[in-house]
């Protein structure tokens, strides 16, 4: 199938069955995609959190404000961006692209200077305001890696960001939590959006051409 096709045929699963689990070479994948992300200056800015402990999703559940798909998917991938910018944190990246490439370390500095120089004097607030914004390219390319591989998903915005950073220990590692995204395979019997047709603004309204 193609992209479209695939597109077309994903919705956001609102029941799970829960007997269903994800094969661990595709949740590979789909963790693989968000990886191959691109990301503002290469930086790759976030973290995937893989969650498949059925005990710790059910623990989410309360935090996703009652949602229950949490624990009902087969896998919850939290999306988890830098909290801020950091010297070290630019260098990092620099340094093994140069590594891996050859070239000798410093080879990129006048570039990675003007990066520090751009976002080192931004608040936290404002930093991660950025990072954040990189995570959903990556989250993007997750949903659509599920849908070719047939693997239902669904966006979830509606969370406390800082109840789950607590229970899932990320700001130890410097992440604040963006979005989830709870992957499996719906219960067409107990799904009321399962089946139903795909609704958005037609084309004349959402495409403005100048």
């Amino acid at each position: 199938m193609s992209l479209l096709e695939n597109l077309n045929w994903r919705y956001a699963t609102k029941k799970y069955d829960p007997t269903k689990k994800v094969a661990q070479e595709d949740v590979d994948k789909i963790v693989e995609a968000a990886r191959l992300a691109p990301t503002s200056s290469g930086l790759q800015q976030f973290r995937v959190i893989v969650v498949a402990n059925q005990e710790l999703k059910k623990k989410m559940v309360p935090i996703a404000w009652g949602q229950e798909i949490v624990a009902d998917c087969s896998h919850v991938l939290v999306f988890a961006a830098w909290d801020r910018y950091t010297e070290e944190r630019i260098d990092a990246i620099y340094n093994r692209t140069t590594d891996e490439r050859g070239l000798p370390r410093g080879r990129f500095g006048s570039y990675t200077d003007k990066l520090k120089a751009a976002y080192l004097p931004q608040t936290a607030e404002e930093n991660f305001i950025h990072t954040a914004r990189q995570s959903y390219i990556g989250f993007t390319l997750a949903m659509a890696q599920a849908a070719e591989l047939k693997i239902d998903c669904t966006p979830v915005e509606g969370f406390t960001p800082e109840e789950l950073d607590e229970l899932l220990g990320l700001k130890e590692k410097g992440l604040k939590s963006v979005t989830m995204l709870p992957i499996g395979y719906r219960d067409d019997s107990a799904d009321w959006l399962a089946g139903m047709k795909k609704v958005r603004n037609p084309k004349e309204e959402f495409v403005l051409e100048f």
